[in-house]
């Protein structure tokens, strides 16, 4: 054997393989696990004493090699900030403002007793918002972080000491110990090179020996250098990545499709196919969870603007029926585990939550006409800043 052949790159990705499913083993909550032949949300052949903040009402699914089960609709850490925008990055002094911490606590409760047992979190202004909310009951929801100011999106956080500072700015305003999933923040487009991936695998190494970090995951918004990642890198256990209403699984020749593998409720519509191929196909042969992100397409499907925090404005009823829509819609796939979702008001949670309490009747024929317009609608409008997600019409 020529040893010089044998690098530090081969080394890393060959323990990745190995250490990927016996860290799931190891770390696994209690052995709970969902049958892979379950159908998506079915609980009926877990042991349901073992999910996290269980409620009969909200489908369940598992998040890939981690062996977590999620529930379908999770908490995003996005939540308007008094400029209207969709997050906050950090607070002054890292003083948390009383109505924010008022306004966190509250939505953390409305999720928690709708049995959402998931969050995550973006920046360390969130972090420090939600370490509040969940002070005392920590236990009640799995934690995936990153902390936007440390993160690989930036040119000059990519090394080792900037990452180790995003998971302990995480833990340090979060108030825990521990991170479920550490999640590092990939550039928007154009990946990054293998070293730069391996550097984070070696990060999480080092903190998940120290007890800081349960699983890694990745968040992108590239659609081909993810699927390469995850057939590199299997350490990397989740993805999170962008499907909107108009995000549909990629086709080969239509004469090749599996009508079984269809999972379109209803009637046959063409943009709904799913053909198991690409990305999702990439995911589920390397048992990679995937938890969908921007599913209202920053809000773009929406005729209520988004209110400022602290003035908050009732959805419109159209408005609320096509957020149920999307989100079942998204959760029509079987080899989504979740979808992610930012909110402001309780009342916007009690809505989303429907979308897996009533799955099995949202989607009818009227209900995928308006889906189908709203989505040409936002597609006809996207600003320049968020042309991107067209890279995402087909997964």
């Amino acid at each position: 054997m020529n040893n010089d052949k044998f690098s530090r790159r081969t080394f890393i990705r060959n323990a990745s393989v190995a250490a990927a499913g016996a860290l799931a083993g190891t770390l696994a909550p209690n052995g709970c696990t969902l049958s892979r032949n379950a159908g998506p949300g079915d609980t009926s052949k877990m042991d349901t004493s073992r999910i996290l903040n269980y409620n009969p009402k909200m489908g369940y699914r598992r998040l890939g090699k981690t062996e977590l089960i999620v529930s379908e609709i999770v908490l995003g850490g996005h939540f308007n900030n008094p400029s209207g925008q969709h997050f906050w990055a950090k607070f002054v002094n890292d003083e948390l403002p009383a109505d924010v911490a008022k306004n966190r606590t509250e939505i953390v409760s409305r999720c928690i007793d709708h049995g959402i047992n998931y969050l995550d979190i973006t920046y360390g202004g969130e972090a420090l918002a939600y370490g509040t909310a969940l002070k005392g009951r920590r236990d009640k929801m799995y934690v995936a972080a990153d902390d936007g100011e440390f993160c690989m999106r930036h040119q000059s956080r990519r090394d080792a000491e900037n990452q180790i500072k995003s998971i302990e700015s995480c833990l340090r305003r979060l108030g825990t110990d521990y991170l479920d999933i550490w999640r590092p923040q990939f550039k928007h487009m154009d990946g990054h090179p293998d070293s730069e991936m391996e550097m984070c695998i070696e990060v999480f190494e080092k903190v998940h020996r120290q007890g800081k970090a349960r699983f890694l995951g990745m968040s992108t918004h590239d659609r081909v250098w993810t699927q390469q990642v995850i057939e590199k890198f299997p350490r990397y256990a989740m993805v999170y990545m962008p499907y909107t209403l108009r995000s549909k699984v990629s086709q080969p020749d239509p004469r090749s499709v599996d009508r079984k593998l269809l999972y379109e409720p209803g009637d046959q519509h063409w943009w709904l196919k799913d053909t198991r191929k690409g990305l999702f196909e990439m995911a589920k042969s390397h048992d990679v969870g995937v938890i969908t992100i921007k599913p209202f397409s920053a809000g773009l499907i929406f005729s209520t603007p988004r209110q400022d925090f602290g003035k908050p404005c009732e959805s419109t009823r159209a408005d609320y029926e096509l957020a149920r829509l999307t989100l079942s819609y998204i959760l029509s796939n079987p080899d989504i585990s979740a979808v992610a979702v930012g909110m402001t008001l309780r009342s916007e949670v009690d809505n989303d939550v429907r979308a897996s309490f009533e799955r099995h009747t949202q989607l009818d024929d009227k209900g995928l006409r308006k889906l189908h317009e709203a989505g040409e609608t936002m597609w006809a409008k996207l600003p320049d800043e968020y042309r991107w997600l067209k890279d995402w019409e087909y997964v």
